[in-house]
């Protein structure tokens, strides 16, 4: 394949090749929406799926891993929001499977959990520095900069398409798919889904195996335009006021589903202390489910029925991952799946009045 240089992505954009080498460089003097269309052009044409002359910071292969310990460590890139940080319950159980995979393999841990600048590569030590997991959702220059030095990347619970990278995903669309239809199978028929389906891949994909079922089960999903699918302030809260204005408006007109399926935990138990608010009863008058099986669906009242992610294993299988890569570096780039499991409890029951259809 011809390879792909800067001169061909400036005159693809009609740019100056200095103003290409800059956007890609990570440095000043380029605004944002140009960088933007320099790495979108740049994507198009391939640029970031070639050799592009980076130091490539990985071992031969056939070589033993190396583990020389307080020597090399892994870089660990996670955004600083309320509930993605290493006291949260979910990413803070990921962090400990990494962190007990390192160290198991003899290497240190850095976290970074909130870049300030594009350049933030510029504190570490790249050469101390083996590779870098990503976990959650990442904004694209910050995963260049890394990229742009040569370090191998393994994502968790993310993708980014401008990124060549290792994935590892729990199986967000058959769990979802398999708690939906023990829904149906209860004799649920109205169910209705809750969360944002543009916040994360994993809530797009809760929500294709939820679609999905329903539709194979000839049940209508609601519409993509659904407000309770563009819920604001997932990782806050905020929209506790948009839902119950939604189920105080549905209870007047008669139309409450029998069953919210929850894009996560955290939504699920919002959700039951607002049904709770306006008088509705968990699971009696509506069944309610989450997902990832954090430690607090278990203590909660009802106990949430939800799909256990196995947290500390996705991040082991991240570090596994990426000693591979380092052994071998050319090798296809592989998304893995982490099979889940649907975990029942007393937020679900069958439904307890007519649906629409039975009356």
């Amino acid at each position: 394949m011809k390879k792909i240089t800067m001169q061909q992505i400036a005159d693809h954009l009609g740019v100056s090749k200095f103003v290409v080498s800059k956007a890609l460089s990570g440095k000043g003097g380029v605004n944002e929406q140009t960088r933007e269309r320099v790495i979108q052009a740049a994507s198009q044409l391939g640029y970031f799926n070639q050799k592009n002359g980076y130091v490539k910071n990985v071992i031969p292969s056939g070589t033993a891993l190396p583990a020389p310990a307080g020597k090399q460590s892994v870089l660990v890139l996670m955004p600083n929001i309320r509930f993605q940080n290493k006291e949260s319950l979910y990413w803070g159980r990921l962090l400990e499977g990494i962190s007990r995979e390192l160290e198991a393999q003899g290497l240190g841990m850095i976290i970074v959990s909130e870049p300030r600048g594009d350049n933030f590569m510029n504190i570490l030590n790249p050469d101390g520095i083996l590779g870098m997991i990503g976990v959650g959702q990442i904004a694209t220059p910050f995963l260049l900069e890394v990229h742009r030095i040569g370090l191998p990347i393994v994502l968790v619970d993310h993708e980014d398409p401008l990124i060549p990278s290792d994935t590892i995903f729990a199986n967000n669309v058959d769990g979802m798919a398999r708690l939906t239809n023990h829904l149906i199978g209860l004799g649920h028929r109205e169910l209705h889904f809750l969360g944002n389906s543009a916040f994360s891949r994993s809530f797009r994909d809760r929500w294709s195996g939820f679609r999905s079922a329903l539709e194979e089960n000839g049940l209508t999903p609601q519409s993509p335009e659904d407000p309770m699918l563009q819920l604001e302030g997932i990782d806050t809260g905020a929209y506790g006021d948009d839902l119950q204005g939604w189920l105080e408006q549905r209870k007047a007109a008669g139309t409450l589903p029998t069953a919210i399926v929850c894009a996560n935990d955290s939504i699920a138990m919002h959700a039951c202390s607002v049904l709770s608010a306006i008088g509705l009863h968990v699971p009696g008058d509506i069944a309610v489910s989450g997902f990832d099986n954090i430690d607090d669906a278990a203590r909660h009242t009802p106990a949430i029925t939800t799909i256990n992610v196995p947290k500390e294993s996705l991040g082991q299988r991240a570090v596994r991952k990426l000693m591979d890569r380092l052994v071998h570096p050319d090798a296809p780039q592989e998304k893995i799946m982490i099979t889940v499991e649907t975990v029942y409890r007393d937020s679900t029951a069958e439904p307890h009045r007519k649906t629409a259809e039975e009356k």
